[in-house]
């Protein structure tokens, strides 16, 4: 049984390299493509964020400015999304790459309305450019483009299992939470989304989870109601 009919899922660019350390893996494309395209068949309304990480981390240059590391970065989230659109263009998937930085020739500009038409005509939609501003993460703009469209739940797609109370891959004993609330989240600083994010999240009252993408197929099992990864809410 289908628990979410419009669903948010945000990818970072480090999950579109796959095993390189930049770039895209094609073999990655595809199956996350594939995921993608068989939830669109069954019905599911389904917007997608990607970072820009496998490209550009405006943090790797210190010496640069903020502001222009960050619009950089903003080409890096475009870059994905043009790659994500064409692999499920070959799929016969519709698709719209929405920008929030105006790139009339190769994708539309964000605008509300006309995101919510492209999920309600089956299309998938794909979110670059970040919020369009600097010193905001792409987290941000999940939460924020979630928000907007009215998405039953952000899926956060990471390398583990879920949200840890400390790092799994340095400390074996780490414990994986299965519920916390936004307000746990900031108190004590668990490394979810960032805390800007957290409180968008919190204020609208939007649901999110944070689950292990080296199993594309989790994405289906949540969206039919499976509980996977670490639900994180209001707590209401």
């Amino acid at each position: 049984m289908s628990k979410y009919r419009r669903i948010l899922l945000k990818i970072s660019g480090e999950y579109l390299a796959g095993k390189e350390s930049c770039g895209i893996d094609n073999l990655t494309l595809i199956k996350i493509s594939e995921v993608l395209a068989q939830l669109n068949a069954e019905g599911f309304e389904m917007a997608v964020v990607v970072g820009g990480g496998n490209f550009w981390r405006g943090r790797d240059y210190p010496d640069m400015d903020r502001v222009t590391a960050d619009q950089i970065g903003m080409l890096g989230t475009t870059m994905n999304a043009l790659a994500l659109s064409d692999a499920l263009d070959q799929k016969d998937v519709a698709t719209r790459v929405m920008n929030a930085v105006e790139m009339p020739k190769i994708s539309e500009s964000f605008i509300r309305k006309r995101a919510v038409r492209h999920l309600e005509k089956g299309r998938v939609v794909i979110f670059a450019g970040g919020t369009g501003n600097p010193f905001f993460t792409t987290d941000s703009a999940a939460a924020l483009r979630a928000s907007e469209i009215n998405a039953d739940v952000i899926l956060k797609a990471t390398l583990v299992n879920g949200v840890f109370d400390k790092d799994p891959n340095l400390f074996p004993d780490a414990t994986m939470y299965t519920n916390l609330t936004y307000a746990e989240v900031l108190n004590q600083e668990l490394n979810v989304i960032d805390a800007t994010a957290a409180a968008l999240c919190r204020d609208n009252k939007m649901n999110l989870i944070v689950f292990n993408l080296n199993d594309p197929d989790n994405i289906s099992r949540i969206a039919h109601g499976e509980h996977i990864g670490t639900l994180v809410s209001t707590g209401e």
